[in-house]
Formats: structure tokens, C-alpha cells, sequence
């Protein structure tokens, strides 16, 4: 190994290449994240996400993954938003995007520069290293608590004393075995906003999350029709929802981002129902092209726009969501009839 304190070269090595946070966990996880993956697979709690339940012990056991590892890398980067997530809630012909899916697509601009810093790593002291963006069976949000970035809060997502509930997370797994960071407090204390404003009442528990009933689930990860009881409460969300991220009184301490990738587009902070609902599938791969949401495809995109339509109270918009009645998806078809029925009834 090359002289110098290895924790500290990657860690300045990091911050110049833009993450925000940064800590060190030995590559083991504890029985309590195993048993709450555990209770919430056993439960049915992840829905159609069968990817949770398919690697389920790599992913509760870092080393089940890659034997090798000895060390993960969790690496931090702030999407806070510099206006209030939750303003266009209240534009009933708009849609509302969640925060992270507002410009470039995270995965592809954090693992750029995970690599970057895993080949630092590699010059620099010699390991082998596997870099992860939370498309592999990683446990996230415990690795990060446990390397000290914040803690995972009552509405299952991580919560950072400096950004707040804004954070990307990013792993480096490495056969360098490096000291670990104190694992962070739970700071939530006796607050329950995040449970108490979520639209759906998708948390049966604190610190526990039915994803079935949760809105980002429904509107990203669900393939076929939203059930009907939970299609009110979605509003006018189209693609995630940040309700539970938004209240966190920790938030106040966070600094809008830095990061232009993530700053948001202005087409995507509050877009015109009207037009999204017209886009076909070419069109919604241009509007879409280095975004996040053009993952989910067109027909389950435009299923959440009609569905926002339908709450909108608005009949002006009844021969744009009219016209969807007849698309080849019929899972669009559906919500477009429902919204069609909702506003000719004149349900707020």
C-alpha cells in the first residue's frame, strides 16, 4: 500500500470530485437491517418489486455479494431543492415531479464519478473495487448510517443533520481495509410529520413503509392499474412523491444543490397535464431522453398523468383525457375512462 492516511486521501480526493458526504463502513451489516428486510419481504410489503425478495441475502450481507470486500465507501451527494418541493401540489392542471427525477438522470451522473474515484483508489493504494448505484442488491440506507452520513428515518429514507432528507447515495466496495466511522445517532426523536402528512397512510409503523399503498411506488415501480381507493389521494402526482422527504425539520439546514445536473428544469417543475397527456411514445422519449422517468416508459407515465387529470377538478381538460379512452395501452385506456367518469361527475 502507498504511504499516506488512505481515509483521508479518499476522502479530499471526494469532495474534489463533487460528493457532498462521505464515510467508511466495514462491509457487514447488523441483524436489524437483515430483520427489517426480512419482516418487510415476509409482510408483502414490496409489492411487484420482486428484485428485493429475488437477492435478498446479498443484499443483507455485504460480503454474500462480493466475499472479498472489507470496507464500503458511502458517498453522499445533495439534490436539495432551492424552492419548496411541494409548491405545485397545489395547481390542480399540473403535475408535480418528484425532486430527484426534475433534470438528469442520478444514477449516470453518480456513477461517473464513483468510477473516478474508484480508479483513484486502485492508483493510488492498490485494491480491487466494485462500484454500486442502487440498481445492485446494496442496502443503502444502513451502509450509510452505519458510516456515519446520517440515519434512517421514520419514513425509511435516510436523513442527513447537514442535507437534510436530500441525499444520493453511492457505494464503493473495496478489498482495503480501512477504519470505520462511528455509525450516526437516530435524531428523529418524538416527530411523526413524515408519517403523518403521507397522503396514502403508507406507513403502517415508524420506520416501517408498505410500498404498495406508498405514491412513489404506485407511480413508478407498478406496472398494472393503481388500485381505485388509492387513485384520490395520488392528486396530481405523475412520477414519485416527496411529502415525507418535504416536512423533515432537517431539511432546514440544507443548501440548495450545487450540482447543476440536479437543479430543476423548467418544463418538469409543474408541466401542463394538458400536454403530457398528448405525448406518444416517441415524443415521450425525446422530452425524457437522460431523465429518470423515461425508465418507466410512456403507457405507465401517461396512466399517472390521467389519473392526475381525474383529480383535477378541471373539465376543461375532459376531451384531452377523453381521447386517451381509445389508447392500444389498456391500462391507460382504464385511468382515462375513471378521470373521464370522475370529472363528468363533478368530483373535486
Amino acid at each position: 500500500m502507498a504511504g499516506g492516511d488512505p481515509r483521508a486521501a479518499i476522502r479530499d480526493k471526494a469532495l474534489a470530485l463533487g460528493f457532498d458526504a462521505i464515510g467508511f463502513a466495514a462491509a457487514t451489516l447488523g441483524p436489524e437491517a437483515r430483520d427489517r428486510l426480512g419482516a418487510f419481504l415476509a409482510a408483502g410489503q414490496h409489492g411487484d418489486m420482486g428484485w428485493l425478495a429475488d437477492r435478498s441475502d446479498q443484499r443483507s450481507h455485504p460480503q454474500a455479494l462480493w466475499a472479498e470486500a472489507r470496507t464500503v465507501i458511502v458517498l453522499g451527494t445533495s439534490y436539495a431543492p432551492a424552492e419548496d418541493p411541494l409548491a405545485s401540489l397545489g395547481m390542480p392542471d399540473r403535475g408535480t415531479v418528484s425532486v430527484y427525477a426534475r433534470n438528469r438522470d442520478y444514477h449516470d451522473t453518480i456513477k461517473g464519478r464513483l468510477k473516478h474515484l474508484a480508479q483513484f483508489v486502485v492508483s493510488r493504494f492498490g485494491p480491487q473495487v466494485k462500484v454500486f448505484v442502487d440498481t445492485a442488491p446494496v442496502m443503502e440506507k444502513p451502509l450509510a448510517q452505519q458510516a456515519g452520513l446520517g440515519w434512517q428515518g421514520k419514513h425509511t429514507n435516510l436523513v442527513s443533520r447537514t442535507h437534510g432528507s436530500w441525499l444520493f447515495l453511492g457505494e464503493i466496495y473495496t478489498t482495503l481495509d480501512l477504519p470505520p466511522d462511528a455509525p450516526h445517532a437516530d435524531r428523529c426523536g418524538t416527530c411523526t410529520q413524515c408519517l403523518r402528512i403521507c397522503p396514502t397512510d403508507a406507513f403502517p409503523a415508524p420506520y416501517r413503509l408498505d410500498a404498495r399503498r406508498c405514491i412513489s411506488y404506485l407511480t413508478i415501480e407498478h406496472h398494472g392499474p393503481i388500485p381505485m381507493a388509492l387513485r384520490p389521494a395520488m392528486g396530481n402526482r405523475i412520477y414519485g412523491c416527496d411529502d415525507c422527504l418535504a416536512v423533515c425539520p432537517w431539511n432546514r439546514f440544507a443548501q440548495a444543490t450545487r450540482h447543476e445536473a440536479f437543479r430543476p428544469r423548467d418544463d418538469l417543475t409543474a408541466p401542463q397535464l394538458r400536454d403530457l397527456a398528448a405525448l406518444d411514445d416517441a415524443g415521450f422519449r425525446r422530452k425524457f431522453s437522460g431523465s429518470p422517468i423515461k425508465r418507466i416508459g410512456r403507457d405507465r407515465f401517461v396512466r399517472n398523468v390521467a389519473i392526475a387529470i381525474g383529480n383535477s377538478a378541471d373539465r376543461s381538460l375532459l376531451p384531452t383525457v377523453a381521447a386517451l379512452t381509445g389508447d392500444p395501452d389498456p391500462v391507460v385506456a382504464e385511468a382515462a375512462g375513471w378521470a373521464c367518469e370522475r370529472l363528468s361527475a363533478g368530483d373535486p
